[in-house]
């Protein structure tokens, strides 16, 4: 994606996030009903059948899809009740797989990650009377402010705010003065991680009188792999900014965090990895000695708010947004790292957050209101 047609994305975007914040906030997901009722003791509707698509990186991924299916799994189990998950290799899976699952009777359609917009738009507005759900996408393909069909309610998270968090705990951290990003595409949903991040490391310069660079991400433009895999673009990208010295490196983009700590083991250096979406320390723990933290996204929890509201006959087309003030966003343990962080980090990040949330500390982001 060129910088112009990114910027056009970002356009849409931010007509869409007013349309998001005329339109409200869903509310947090709740604590799980008993299993066999779908909340308040509502009864499942007949042929009730959720189903999903994942991304390319497949419901392996350590990352956004796998939470996506852990949230599908459990809820179905909750609900009992079937539910059809698809795994997509390339982008040239998507419509197909949208379409095999809708030929299964899938009553509700939940797409995986922003580059399935455009196939589940195309699908909306073929099947109006089927339920899509779009994970980390307002689909708004026509960039007029609105999601382009009533039937589909997207989950989507200003990560900025968590990032913002995890800029300025690796600016606490990095001894070289110098932290790197790297993306898979340049698309908003993988570069409000990248915003938030370098807001947060600016704020620590502000904050102590520092001058921690960033590396990756000016704010415009950045380094990205074109791919959400682990593959050899994703091992140059980490190897380049190691080269220029980063000593705290955050892969944002499905498996490519996989390269990035493949790089760090064969550095010998002490370099910190951030992981995205999932406690990658908890999915992943063949890289949990690398993991200064990881930056949160509810993917699971809000799969599970939004399916169980659906199977009583009560879709909501009103987005769900994740935020630091509903939990839908959120900043990882440092587990491991726990020893080697300042003492006083914690305190000062949960003082952050209290700033966030009542406004003093502004983070930007496409989503911001």
């Amino acid at each position: 994606m060129t910088t112009s047609t990114r910027k056009r994305v970002l356009g849409g975007l931010v007509a869409a996030s007013l349309f998001v914040a005329l339109a409200g906030c869903a509310s947090a997901p709740e604590e799980s009903e008993p299993t066999g009722e779908a909340g308040s003791g509502a009864e499942v509707v007949d042929g009730f059948l959720p189903c999903m698509v994942s991304g390319t990186g497949g419901f392996d991924d350590k990352s956004f899809n796998q939470l996506g299916k852990q949230g599908l799994d459990q809820i179905s189990e909750e609900l009992g009740v079937d539910s059809i998950a698809v795994e997509s290799n390339t982008t040239s899976d998507f419509a197909p797989n949208i379409q095999s699952v809708l030929d299964q009777n899938c009553t509700m359609v939940i797409t995986v990650g922003f580059d399935l917009a455009a196939a589940a738009a195309e699908a909306a507005e073929a099947n109006p009377d089927v339920q899509f759900v779009s994970i980390d996408d307002i689909v708004d393909q026509d960039f007029d402010g609105e999601t382009d069909f009533p039937n589909i309610k997207p989950i989507i998270f200003d990560t900025a705010q968590a990032a913002f968090l995890a800029g300025y705990a690796s600016a606490a951290v990095s001894e070289s003065k110098v932290v790197g990003t790297f993306g898979g595409k340049p698309f908003p949903t993988v570069t409000i991680f990248m915003d938030g991040f370098k807001q947060g490391v600016d704020y620590w310069n502000a904050e102590k009188g520092d001058n921690v660079k960033v590396l990756g991400w000016d704010g415009t433009d950045g380094l990205f792999t074109d791919a959400f895999v682990p593959d050899q673009k994703a091992l140059d990208a980490a190897q380049g900014l190691v080269d220029q010295g980063a000593d705290v490196l955050l892969p944002v983009g499905g498996g490519i965090y996989q390269s990035a700590a493949s790089v760090i083991r064969d550095s010998g250096k002490d370099i910190a990895l951030l992981g995205v979406d999932a406690d990658v320390f908890e999915t992943d723990p063949s890289v949990g000695d690398l993991l200064l933290t990881s930056i949160l996204k509810g993917i699971d929890v809000g799969v599970v708010d939004v399916v169980r509201e659906a199977s009583t006959g009560d879709f909501d087309a009103t987005p769900f947004i994740g935020t630091l003030e509903n939990d839908g966003v959120g900043l990882a343990p440092f587990h491991d790292f726990e020893s080697k962080v300042p003492a006083d980090l914690q305190s000062e990040l949960d003082a952050i957050i209290a700033g966030i949330v009542d406004g003093s500390i502004t983070v930007n982001s496409y989503l911001a209101s």
